[in-house]
C-alpha cells in the first residue's frame, strides 16, 4: 500500500509541476497535498522498514487508519480543486481582451486532466 501511495504521490507532484500555473492558490494546494503525502508515507514506511514499531507503544494499526483516513481527504480535496482548474480551460485568460489566450494550453489541459485522474 505504501509503495503504490509513494507511485501515485509522485506522479501527481510530476504532473502538476510540469503544467502552466494560471491559479496559483488552488494548484498550490495541490502540490502542497502531493508533497505532504509523499514525505510523510516515506516516514511512515521508514518506521516500518527500521523496526521503530516495535519500539514505540502506539496502536500502529488506528495510526495507520488515521493516516490513510486523512491522506484520502486532502487528495480527494486536491482532486476537487485540479478538476475546478481544468474545467476552466475554454474560459479567456483576460476578459476584456481581444485575444482568445486561453487559461491553459492544450498540452496543459491534457497534463492537468491526467492530474486529476
Amino acid at each position: 500500500v505504501f509503495l503504490s501511495l509513494q507511485l501515485f504521490g509522485t506522479i501527481v507532484w510530476i504532473l502538476v509541476a510540469s503544467t502552466r500555473v494560471p491559479l496559483p492558490v488552488l494548484q498550490g494546494w495541490v502540490m502542497f497535498v502531493a508533497v505532504t503525502a509523499w514525505f510523510l508515507s516515506i516516514v511512515f514506511l521508514s518506521v516500518f522498514l527500521f523496526g521503530y514499531a516495535n519500539r514505540v507503544a502506539v496502536n500502529w494499526n488506528q495510526a495507520d487508519f488515521l493516516f490513510h483516513g486523512a491522506t484520502f481527504v486532502f487528495y480527494f480535496g486536491a482532486f476537487l480543486l485540479q478538476a475546478a482548474t481544468t474545467s476552466l480551460h475554454h474560459f479567456p485568460r483576460k476578459f476584456n481582451s481581444t485575444t482568445q489566450e486561453r487559461i491553459l494550453t492544450g498540452r496543459d489541459y491534457n497534463i492537468s486532466i491526467a492530474a486529476s485522474v
